[in-house]
């Protein structure tokens, strides 16, 4: 784009965009512009009949026989089979978990004891504070360490103690995107497991972790995917090196024959042994809704849109509000940025605080980033553009300097 665009351009765009069906199916309130899908994703239409139905049907009326009459069993190895399909991964190389969280620790511990001689996870300093948290605790209960280095300095602190890289693939901060071929082998050069964290990933660029090298991978269901609040997460391990994988919180689901009640542990066959509890069934439902809609979806017409959108979203904020004190702190390329827009400011936090109240939605991010998600599924072209117009308004009205903004809230 080069003359700045104005609403009914946008209108236009919206008009010739082969996604614009794609919003009717979600709940997206008249009036607000929802930019905050890469924290909670959009209630899809579908899912609360599909949900409904786990709870009044399978739960209901099927009761303890649901379990294999709604196939609840096979429910984390059926969903992760469909998440395999979206991130380029192989058949029986992706299953349904606990939490991101829990499922990172399953797998740097796991590839701790794969890397017998080597100690250390390295990652870097700009990774996202849960994921710096697990790996130190991860680390520290099977006897290794954590290195930690700026970002500009991971390849030159690949040695032979490292067992394990922990890249996040879309920092959360700034949407900036790693090269996963490129680092994953690197990593591998130096004998390294690449591990590859997708919550910023999955659902929002195109993934092909098998043919880019990841070894394991995990990834949220509520963001992108539209899995809703507390979905559970996927796993992914490649195939080659299931038969050296050991699940740190070993339980009766990831067991060979789970109902023989065996005193020992016989780990399944195969990504089954990394599921330790009882499925989250519920959760289970919701998620498999919101991936179902996106099986539906171009993941290449879904990238162009994102781009589109990011693009649009910077020219009107640096044509329109070139005074307002606003540094893009998301990588310019969009090659190297994900589906999101941040943007620095001094008073970021008054900015998305006076955003909400004006009814756009996007989050704050310490210590002065204004984060904006770009859902392609159900974010407009229009709707872009009325969140730089308000924004405007909010900075001309100076409502973002409010006293009432000078305490933060826990959830922005």
């Amino acid at each position: 784009m080069s003359a700045t665009p104005d609403r009914t351009a946008c209108a236009d765009l919206d008009a010739a965009d082969p996604l614009a069906g794609v919003r009717d199916r979600f709940v997206v309130r008249d009036g607000l512009v929802y930019l905050d899908g890469n924290s909670l994703g959009a209630l899809p239409l579908q899912t609360p009949s599909r949900v409904a139905a786990a709870v009044e049907q399978e739960w209901g009326q099927g009761l303890v026989r649901s379990w294999m009459d709604a196939q609840w069993m096979d429910a984390p190895v059926r969903v992760g089979d469909k998440l395999a399909r979206m991130i380029g991964a192989s058949p029986g190389e992706v299953v349904v978990a606990e939490s991101t969280t829990v499922c990172l620790f399953k797998l740097i511990c796991a590839g701790l004891a794969m890397q017998r001689g080597r100690t250390v996870v390295l990652t870097e300093e700009e990774n996202f504070h849960s994921d710096l948290y697990v790996a130190a605790g991860a680390a520290r209960l099977c006897g290794g360490t954590v290195g930690v280095v700026p970002r500009a300095r991971l390849l030159d602190a690949l040695d032979d103690r490292v067992a394990v890289v922990m890249h996040t693939h879309v920092d959360f901060r700034t949407g900036f995107m790693h090269d996963m071929r490129g680092l994953s082998a690197a990593a591998h050069e130096a004998g390294a497991l690449a591990l590859w964290d997708l919550c910023h990933s999955v659902g929002a660029v195109p993934l092909q972790v098998n043919a880019d090298g990841a070894d394991m991978a995990v990834g949220c269901g509520y963001k992108y995917l539209n899995g809703g609040p507390g979905a559970p997460a996927l796993l992914h391990v490649r195939s080659s090196l299931h038969e050296a994988l050991r699940n740190p919180i070993p339980g009766w689901l990831g067991h060979a024959a789970p109902f023989a009640f065996e005193p020992s542990h016989r780990p399944a066959a195969g990504l089954g042994s990394m599921i330790t509890g009882t499925p989250h069934i519920l959760q289970l439902a919701a998620l498999e809704s919101g991936v179902d809609l996106w099986l539906e979806i171009d993941m290449a017409v879904a990238r162009e849109k994102s781009i589109a959108l990011g693009e649009l979203f910077i020219q009107l904020v640096e044509d329109r509000l070139d005074n307002a004190g606003f540094t893009l702190a998301s990588p310019r390329d969009p090659e190297r940025r994900g589906s999101q827009v941040s943007l620095v400011h001094p008073k970021a936090y008054g900015i998305v605080r006076g955003l909400i109240e004006r009814g756009v939605v996007g989050d704050f991010r310490a210590p002065d980033i204004c984060r904006f998600g770009l859902a392609p599924l159900y974010t407009r072209y229009v709707d872009v553009w009325d969140a730089v117009e308000r924004m405007g308004n909010l900075l001309s009205d100076g409502d973002h300097l409010d006293e009432r903004f000078a305490e933060k809230v826990a959830v922005t």
